[in-house]
């Protein structure tokens, strides 16, 4: 691309032409260390010439949200709030999106959508809410045999959590000690310190732990709205459809949101929903223009990718319980791990936060869990999806991984055609050495103007975004 002339970026989302007006340098604005010290990473390690990288960001600086395309269909899944929580994953995953924005039934004639809106349900905050009661029924299990048998059903769920000292909310704890204490008064055991995490409590009770916890109470009448605030990834933060593509970008970099939604301005009903899986979509149709050619043919070690060392990639061997996975994900905020497999970390599968809906809807899986390791899980899983896609392959899925020479245009395209949110980078022996997120990606092509928070919403929302 020449001195002075802008890209052209009109491909996946009819673009209008912008003005490439001169920007200083980058400066972060956020008070949060932890997006800082992300972004500044990102900003040093990238190759890219400089007014490459101010024509790119001055770009999208000045194209609406508008122009983004709509979600496919045109319309916006929503859950109303008193939807179950097995029914919310049928309904993820049988439209195959990875969240939605909860509506308040109370307020459906209100023109505000904070009042309409309740926040986003996504399987990030299921697997928040399965390990806060598993963890919460491994106390209670925990606690000696007498003092729990000891009490009827209904005074251990009016005393909830608090009288056996856990944490958490209280009507949800409230409802998983209850279901453990009827599961006690049924005859079973539990042995006094024997474990306050949830493996450890399977070990004791077997099919009937996991029973408890999923397939009777609290799953059955768990709703939505009870844990749509205490067990959120991120903020419920839309935009309006005047706003820039930049914002939305650096809301799904940057800030580490996974999705954010459009709304009209004067009408209180989301438009449209961006995903960073959108976003990468939209990244992949821009093939065969200059200023996206220019940055896609660098192999993703000129962009600092992986941006994670070897060190830091968080894994989990094949033979460990798949809800150590899952526990992981949830304690590092991550949206997947990587299954290795001997001394090295030679990879051999993965495992992301959208599989918990095997464990969700598909009880069988719990008929020994004590057994049930990631390996196991991810034979279970190959098989339940030939079931549904009416296929007769029973080869497990491949890990997706790349080298550190691969292109950037390559990533790209592996993530869009394949739908998945991470590929792991691999040496010669397919030991992981690092990782590639969608989040990082999208980071590659812009980087955040002084200020540009404070213009577009004020100091309210930069304090929701560090929360």
């Amino acid at each position: 691309m020449s001195s002075g002339t802008g890209p052209d970026l009109p491909g996946w989302v009819r673009w209008t032409s912008v003005d490439m007006a001169d920007q200083d340098q980058a400066q972060e604005t956020s008070s949060s260390p932890n997006f800082d010290a992300y972004f500044e990473t990102i900003q040093s390690r990238k190759k890219l010439p400089h007014e490459l990288q101010e024509s790119l960001t001055s770009a999208f600086a000045n194209i609406p949200v508008s122009s983004f395309p709509l979600v496919p269909g045109g319309k916006v899944i929503e859950i109303p709030a008193h939807t179950s929580i097995a029914d919310t994953v049928r309904i993820l995953s049988e439209h195959n999106i990875m969240s939605a924005p909860v509506t308040n039934p109370d307020a459906s004639t209100t023109i505000d959508w904070r009042e309409r809106y309740l926040g986003i349900i996504d399987y990030s905050s299921i697997v928040l809410w399965v390990l806060e009661n598993a963890e919460l029924a491994a106390i209670a299990l925990s606690a000696s045999s007498a003092t729990v048998a000891g009490m009827g059903v209904g005074a251990v769920g009016a005393l909830g959590a608090l009288a056996l000292g856990a944490t958490g909310p209280a009507a949800v704890a409230g409802l998983t000690v209850a279901a453990v204490g009827a599961a006690m008064a049924g005859g079973m055991a539990a042995e006094k310190g024997m474990g306050k995490d949830a493996a450890t409590a399977a070990d004791h009770m077997g099919d009937d732990f996991y029973k408890v916890i999923l397939q009777e109470e609290p799953f059955k009448s768990t709703t939505v709205k009870s844990i749509i605030k205490s067990f959120r990834w991120a903020p419920f933060l839309p935009v309006a459809m005047d706003s820039s593509m930049l914002t939305v970008l650096l809301l799904l970099s940057k800030y580490r949101l996974r999705n954010v939604p459009v709304i009209e301005t004067g009408n209180p009903f989301i438009k449209n929903f961006i995903t960073q899986s959108a976003v990468i979509h939209g990244l992949r149709g821009c093939k065969g223009r200059d200023w996206f050619d220019c940055i896609a043919v660098k192999p993703i070690s000129d962009m600092g990718l992986p941006f994670m060392s070897e060190n830091e990639v968080i894994c989990i061997k094949k033979d460990e319980l798949v809800l150590a996975a899952f526990k992981h994900m949830k304690e590092n905020r991550i949206g997947g791990v990587p299954v290795i497999e001997g001394s090295s970390k030679k990879i051999i599968g993965n495992i992301s936060i959208r599989d918990v809906r095997f464990l969700l809807l598909n009880h069988g899986l719990f008929y020994d869990f004590r057994q049930l390791t990631v390996m196991d899980f991810m034979n279970t899983i190959v098989s339940i999806a030939t079931t549904l896609d009416g296929s007769h392959k029973t080869v497990m899925i491949p890990p997706v991984t790349c080298k550190a020479n691969t292109s950037l245009g390559q990533v790209i395209e592996t993530l869009a055609a394949m739908s998945f949110d991470r590929v792991y980078v691999v040496n010669d022996y397919y030991d992981v050495v690092g990782v590639v997120t969608l989040r990082d990606v999208i980071s590659c092509f812009i980087f955040e103007p002084p200020n540009h928070f404070d213009d577009y919403f004020g100091f309210a929302v930069k304090e929701m975004l560090n929360q």
